[in-house]
């Protein structure tokens, strides 16, 4: 992908014009081997636009565009190692007695006898230079033209209009199925097991269909159970019934056998009543050999499929099954201009035969539809802009297998090139799998996938390009999360990312690689049924991997893993059976993130303070893990850190000196201690020199200790922070004194947020009266409160009249007998209460009350 390659080149080029003038590349003595790099980057880039397209019909061009990504890929590899090996020179010269640097480069590796790395990377640059002028002579490279790279803008705007209400969308054949299937499902809720299914083509609205089914009111107060289900086509019996038991709120283990499951599930399921979705079944063995047997405990059931194969259904025993068809060109065209957002009925009227055309172009398909309309939403609304759209190469391609051609590819197609890494890079998570948008933006930034904005985070900028592919239909966001914080892909969606990407990523049992298409992988996705996850090797060539994940089971992992795979940038290793991290694993020195949450590790090796590019650390639900090692605060990069449900205990001073970390969860808070290097929490006070933070969780919160300065806010200038969570321990022993609990209301007071706070969560609060900094005036920005378990106060916070309040949740506010109108904003003395409107914006307000007896 021509596209994808120029964001590369500009990414390694921009790199280069960073450092090539630190002082790291000036003692390291490679400045003008870089610089010469650089140059020829940046010549090649002028010519390769138009490339993409070549290429898909080309296999000598598809060829020369491979060579140079790899070239490529190999400059940002030796533009690490050249940064952090001069890194590691400065470091050990400002050790020294002599305190100045000269710029003659060579006479000072002489001084410090390294003349061995100098000549290593300058060898590798060198080599790498002569590389990228043969591919410059190369005839290809002739016969392209000087276009000087376009770079489209993002379209913000596309966020915005995308918040369209699904009833606008969907058409009226689709609300009368609806309705149609609730009725069936309410006239046989009483029998033992009754089975419909929804049947048509892959991006038909089979799923949009279902949830509106899976979502009706009537059928949520008419069963006991409701679970849905993604089943996918290489779907895990293990994994279906450990989705299905939790889904139901019963306990499983991931260890546990499919005998051992279906047991448990039989066992939650017994005499009770269930509706049940399988979405996307590709074979009726996952009923017929894997739930029939444990479902028939219940009492009743309902079991609703969606597959675009009859026999499947036949198979199942569904009795009346319902086929959607393609869209006429009329109920298409009304989705595509309401989806479009058109209000004025002139225009409507004006474009309506060429969006009619367009209609026909996809096909009928409702998914086709959606994702051009987005296209279309980021152009002029005009009969000569859409025929642009009408005219495109990409109707005519025949390269392109025939489910993503025509367009969805042109959805693609139409992404700035920051984008479209992103898009592609979704596949690293499994079929049908739900994406949660934090962690996948901590992947798209560990990758260097996202643009430097001037004063704004990494993140920020992350998280506004997984909106912007949400509002391009091109990721949906799943029914559950109300922020749109967690979403899907699209199985043909998908289907288009993994041809694209065919050559990099491979997701999969990588025990059936070869050695002919590994020397090119970038990215794994490890799939397996086996015990271990074992890479095969390639003899003496490297494996230049950036990216390692696996789907959560239990696996083990070979032992040489850390030593073969030294290129990687993101390692997630996430539920394995890993107890040890070995000392080795300091030698990754291009990782950024490095996710070990759910392993079984009991510590981490001092090796970790030497991966200097590490920029993600997670360590969460590791449930040995009880420190973290001293070194831990020599990784200056480190901007997230995850350590909620790990029991850590004792932690190194000086957190304060990681000044770039804007993600902590699970800040373990303490009073101090003697001890010069570990103690028993970090002290309230090192987060004066953490501005960036961006979102913060702080535990254990009872045992700070409250500053007594004037200056004693401690989050107020902390300008970046949207995301805020406060939590303190339960106690079962015994109760808190009245001194603990003052001291806790005093922290809880000191701990104001910045107006441009959005997320606020307090846990397990100790107090009695909430601080009053919980009111109108100093969270105008406020859109999620989530207030949990605070059972001493007696009054709930004044919180009615926040302006841009979205979601309240309260959850056992036990001490609260009654609710006064100082909750709503409107107490008496208040001269707006008879005009002001309580919760002006609230969308979702959900509550769990229990009482405490009286006495």
């Amino acid at each position: 992908m021509a596209t994808i390659l120029d964001s590369l080149i500009g990414s390694c080029a921009k790199k280069l014009q960073e450092i090539i003038t630190e002082e790291a590349i000036l003692i390291l003595g490679v400045k003008e081997d870089l610089r010469e790099l650089q140059e020829k980057m940046e010549q090649i880039r002028c010519f390769i636009s138009d490339v993409e397209r070549r290429g898909m019909e080309d296999s000598s061009i598809h060829n020369w565009i491979s060579r140079l990504k790899d070239a490529m890929y190999d400059a940002d590899d030796i533009i690490d190692l050249a940064s952090f090996e001069g890194s590691k020179l400065l470091n050990d010269h400002s050790c020294s007695p002599r305190k100045t640097i000269a710029c003659s480069g060579l006479s000072l590796l002489s001084c410090f006898s390294n003349i061995r790395v100098h000549h290593e990377i300058g060898n590798k640059i060198r080599s790498l230079n002569r590389k990228l002028e043969e591919i410059a002579k190369d005839k290809i490279f002739v016969t392209l033209e000087n276009t000087q790279s376009s770079h489209k803008d993002s379209t913000s705007e596309l966020r915005k209009s995308s918040q369209i209400a699904e009833s606008n969308l969907v058409g009226k054949e689709i609300l009368h199925a609806s309705r149609k299937l609730v009725s069936q499902v309410l006239t046989h809720k009483e029998k033992k097991t009754y089975k419909l299914a929804i049947i048509g083509t892959g991006g038909i609205g089979k799923t949009t269909l279902a949830q509106k089914v899976f979502n009706d009111e009537k059928l949520k107060q008419s069963f006991d159970k409701h679970a849905w289900i993604c089943v996918s086509q290489d779907y895990s019996p293990a994994s279906v019934l450990g989705q299905l038991l939790r889904t139901i709120d019963a306990q499983c283990k991931q260890e546990e056998s499919v005998g051992e499951l279906q047991s448990k599930l039989e066992s939650a399921i017994k005499d009770k009543s269930y509706f049940l979705v399988l979405d996307d079944v590709w074979q009726s063995d996952v009923w017929t050999n894997l739930l029939r047997t444990p479902l028939y405990a219940a009492t009743s059931g309902i079991v609703l499929i969606t597959t675009r194969q009859d026999t499947v259904a036949r198979e199942i025993g569904v009795e009346e099954p319902h086929h959607i068809d393609l869209m006429s060109p009329a109920v298409g065209w009304e989705l595509l201009w309401k989806s479009i957002n058109i209000e004025d009925e002139k225009e409507v009227q004006n474009l309506r035969d060429i969006g009619i055309e367009i209609v026909q172009k996809c096909g009928g398909l409702p998914l086709a539809i959606k994702v051009i309309a987005r296209v279309l939403a980021s152009k002029d609304k005009t009969e000569n802009e859409w025929k642009k759209i009408l005219a495109n190469y990409v109707w005519s391609m025949d390269k392109l297998p025939k489910e993503i051609r025509g367009a969805l590819y042109l959805s693609y197609d139409d992404l700035p090139q920051h984008l479209k890494q992103c898009f592609l890079y979704c596949i690293v998570y499994p079929e049908d799998c739900t994406i949660r948008r934090d962690d996948l933006i901590r992947l798209w930034v560990a990758e260097g996938f996202v643009e430097v904005h001037k004063d704004q985070l990494l993140e920020d900028t992350a998280e506004e390009n997984y909106y912007e592919l949400i509002s391009r239909n091109l990721l949906q966001p799943v029914d559950t999360s109300f922020d749109q914080s967690k979403c899907k892909m699209h199985d043909l969606l998908r289907q288009l990312a993994c041809h694209l990407s065919r050559e990099e990523y491979y997701i999969g049992d990588p025990t059936s690689l070869v050695d002919n298409n590994m020397c090119k992988l970038r990215r794994i996705l490890a799939i397996t049924e086996k015990d271990m996850v074992v890479i095969p090797s390639m003899g003496k060539e490297e494996i230049k991997l950036r990216t390692f994940r696996t789907q959560p089971n239990p696996l083990g992992i070979e032992k040489t893993f850390f030593m073969r795979f030294t290129y990687l940038r993101v390692l997630d290793l996430t539920d394995l059976l890993v107890e040890e991290i070995p000392d080795c694993v300091g030698y990754l020195i291009h990782l950024r993130l490095l996710d070990l949450g759910g392993t079984n590790i009991s510590c981490l090796p001092n090796s970790i303070g030497a991966l200097k590019n590490l920029q993600m650390l997670n360590l969460q639900w590791c449930k040995s893990l009880y420190s973290l090692p001293s070194t831990f605060t020599r990784l200056s990069n480190l901007k997230r850190l995850g350590l909620d449900f790990t029991p850590i205990n004792q932690v190194p001073r000086g957190i304060g000196r990681l000044e770039f970390l804007n993600d902590l969860e699970g800040f373990p808070v303490g009073g101090g201690s003697d001890n010069t290097k570990m103690q028993d929490g970090w002290n309230l006070q090192e987060l004066s020199h953490l501005s960036q933070l961006r979102r913060f969780d702080l535990n254990k919160l009872e045992r700070a200790t409250p500053r007594s300065s004037t200056d004693a806010l401690l989050l107020t200038d902390k300008k970046n922070l949207k995301s805020l969570h406060l939590c303190c321990t339960e106690r079962t022993d015994e109760a808190y004194s009245e001194e603990a609990i003052s001291n806790v209301e005093m922290i809880f007071e000191q701990l104001s947020p910045p107006r441009n706070l959005e997320d606020l969560m307090i846990v397990l609060f100790v107090g009695r009266r909430f601080p009053t900094w919980l009111s109108t005036s100093l969270l105008s920005s406020l859109a999620y409160l989530k207030l949990k378990d605070c059972k001493s106060c007696v009054h709930l916070p004044p919180i009615g009249q926040l302006p841009n309040l979205k979601y309240l949740r309260i959850k056992g506010a036990s001490a609260i007998t009654k609710i006064g109108p100082e909750f709503v904003g409107c107490w008496e003395g208040n001269l707006r209460s008879t005009e002001a409107v309580a919760f002006p914006k609230l969308k979702l307000l959900a509550t769990e009350w229990s009482f405490a007896p009286r006495r």
